[in-house]
């Protein structure tokens, strides 16, 4: 029998002799009553229930924690204590008390009832006391808190440590990710004044399919059919987007339209795109120990994925010198390799690449760099976050040659606001401009065939 199994059945032993072996209660026996578990006293049972149950369990065992059958161990052992420390309580409040007490043991803490909540799309944790949350576009103020700047940086170390991850004062930034796969961002004192501060990026559990964005009207059935060919004749795709647009979930999306006997290596920061095939390779960005030594970063992962013979590679995002070795690799025989990048706009993207190939220290004269950009991208989707929270693919540009200094680009299908509703929402329609892309007959060439009529120009849907 494991420790842990042994701490649960000393406790369910210790529990039933409650009343005979004279275990600590609390000074106010009258806890309960109709005032409900908002006190004092009730923060101060649930710590006292917890520490008994910590002294006695091994709660490094996190694989056993984890299986249903020690959580429903667990939870006995917690109502035993609960009894036995104030049995005077009403049952919404121990069972209020219970949940709690397994949260703090088992998961994230106070955050629990917002991990669980699907209608919660951003957690932000602006110290102890000032939790907000996003439902529905909407930022809007939790009634969650936590005990104390400690309680929080106990949550958050749990966090962290769970993908390798460390945050301390001598390194107080930490990017990491939830089990479900949620984006994670940390900054602690001395860096956050007001106490630590964490960022929540929700993933659903599920995956969001192609049929859910079409539903949300995030983009017409004309564009999805022109991206799922672009896709399946190895076109070199750019999402563009600002922060929060959805660049990641179309990404994951997208990726469904790959087939599915082609090998994909992944490249991240921290580990959160959800690719929908079997052959895929997870690489992951690693941050310096604590001697500042064994980083590896998103540049080192290109580089070496180059040697993994890889069909496909997608870089969660590009914001450094690893644009040059991403551009590389599509230029080199990697077709149809797809990344994201921040930016408001089609051209803004091309702007961004070129910085980003400066930041990786090449010395090239602007026409060469264009003339890399111009023959390795093929399309640039923009998503863009519109008033009131509607994620929209506002623009699909098709990245053609160069004429003299400048890249040449042409606009297939936007998304145009007419204005806002009563609800501070915008709304407007998708158009087709008129324009066939040049790549259609590569897409041909592929046994890809698109309707006659697809690129006419017209109003393809209003909202």
């Amino acid at each position: 029998m494991s420790r842990l199994q042994q701490g649960i059945s000393k406790l369910n032993s210790l529990s039933s002799q409650g009343s005979h072996s004279g275990l600590s209660r609390l000074s106010s026996p009258s806890f309960g009553g109709s005032g409900g578990g908002g006190g004092k006293n009730f923060e101060d049972l649930k710590r006292q229930i917890h520490s008994k149950l910590v002294e006695r369990l091994d709660l490094s065992r996190v694989k056993d924690l984890s299986s249903d059958t020690m959580r429903r161990d667990i939870r006995r052992a917690i109502e035993h204590l609960c009894d036995t420390e104030n049995p005077l309580l009403n049952r919404i409040e121990r069972e209020k008390l219970i949940e709690e007490i397994l949260d703090e043991t088992l998961g994230f803490g106070p955050m629990e009832p917002l991990l669980k909540d699907p209608t919660v799309s951003e957690i932000m944790v602006n110290g102890p006391r000032k939790i907000y949350v996003e439902r529905r576009g909407k930022i809007e103020k939790s009634e969650v808190v936590f005990r104390d700047n400690d309680h929080l940086l106990q949550i958050i170390d749990r966090i962290v440590s769970k993908v390798g991850r460390r945050v301390d004062e001598t390194s107080p930034l930490c990017d990491a990710r939830l089990p479900d796969g949620s984006r994670v961002n940390v900054v602690i004192p001395p860096i956050a004044l007001d106490g630590a501060s964490l960022s929540i990026r929700r993933f659903g559990a599920n995956p969001l399919k192609l049929e859910d964005l079409l539903n949300y009207k995030a983009f017409t059935p004309e564009m999805a059919m022109l991206l799922e060919g672009a896709i399946k004749a190895r076109l070199n795709i750019i999402i563009s987007g600002g922060t929060g647009s959805g660049k990641t979930t179309l990404l994951n999306t997208l990726s469904a339209f790959i087939p599915g006997d082609e090998r994909l290596v992944t490249i991240e920061d921290a580990a959160e795109l959800q690719i929908q095939q079997d052959h895929v390779v997870r690489l992951e960005t690693r941050p310096p120990n604590i001697e500042g030594k064994g980083a590896v970063n998103t540049r080192d992962l290109v580089r070496n994925a180059l040697r993994m013979r890889p069909d496909r590679i997608i870089v969660g995002e590009c914001r450094g010198g690893e644009a040059m070795d991403m551009l590389q690799a599509m230029n080199t025989g990697h077709s149809g390799s797809m990344t994201t990048i921040h930016s408001n706009s089609p051209r803004d993207a091309l702007s961004r690449l070129e910085t980003l190939i400066m930041m990786a220290g090449a010395e090239l004269p602007v026409k060469a760099m264009r003339q890399q950009i111009s023959s390795a991208v093929d399309l640039i989707i923009q998503v863009n976050r519109l008033q009131g929270g509607p994620r929209k693919m506002t623009s699909i540009t098709e990245v053609m040659n160069m004429e003299q200094d400048i890249i040449i680009m042409q606009e297939v299908f936007r998304y145009r606001q007419a204005g806002v509703d009563q609800n501070a929402r915008a709304y407007g329609q998708f158009e087709a401009t008129g324009v066939r892309p040049t790549f259609v007959p590569r897409l041909e060439a592929k046994g890809i065939k698109l309707p006659s009529n697809m690129f006419a120009e017209r109003v393809l849907m209003r909202d």
